[in-house]
């Protein structure tokens, strides 16, 4: 634990001082190798100065999808490699077929919840999933999640960082999980509809 928060404070220490700039680097490389998550710096960046929450929210969302990018380059340039090396290819195939099938919804749910998004922005680029696919559901996800800590710690400043700290984990968790409980009821009432028809 000692090591978590000596690296927490660390990245505060080194990135907080440039600003927006280090809020944009942060996330990053996050989104490819950076084990710390660039949400706290932006609640502090955006509780500093609460006029330009916005623009950290949009610059800390572009920063990280670009960063997602690049571990999707990674994964499909490096890993690819190593993956025919080791794995046959019909293996290879299955894993990249169930990928595809879910692709959308597995990088939303890693850009907006706690799960390491870094480990399916690798992933994506290893099972060559669509690019342009994950691109937008990159940006969905992420700017969903640092717009909403920007925008409430816009209006309400440190009394949400005091309620969020050690929940925001369940809160994205309970957040997903009502989003797929009304995606799956509209697919229910859409499938219903076309067999009236």
């Amino acid at each position: 634990m000692g090591l978590l928060n000596g690296l927490v404070q660390w990245t505060q220490d080194v990135f907080q001082p440039l600003g927006w700039v280090g809020l944009f680097i942060l996330a990053f490389i996050e989104s490819s190798f950076f084990p710390i998550p660039p949400d706290l710096l932006l609640a502090i960046l955006a509780l500093a100065e609460p006029e330009k929450a916005l623009f950290f929210s949009l610059v800390c969302t572009i920063g990280s999808v670009l960063g997602g990018m690049f571990g999707y380059l990674i994964g499909f340039v490096g890993e690819e490699t190593l993956l025919r090396r080791f794995v046959k290819e019909e293996k290879i195939m299955k894993v990249h077929n169930l990928f595809n099938k879910y692709e959308s919804w597995a990088i939303f749910i890693a850009g907006f919840t706690p799960i390491p998004y870094k480990v399916f922005t690798i992933a994506g680029g290893v099972f060559y999933i669509n690019f342009w696919k994950f691109v937008l559901m990159s940006f969905l996800s992420r700017g969903l999640r640092f717009f909403l800590v920007g925008v409430s710690v816009m209006y309400l400043g440190q009394g949400f960082l005091d309620y969020l700290d050690g929940k925001f984990d369940v809160l994205s968790i309970v957040l997903v999980v009502l989003i797929f409980v009304i995606w799956f009821i509209y697919r229910v009432y859409k499938r219903k509809n076309s067999q009236k028809v």
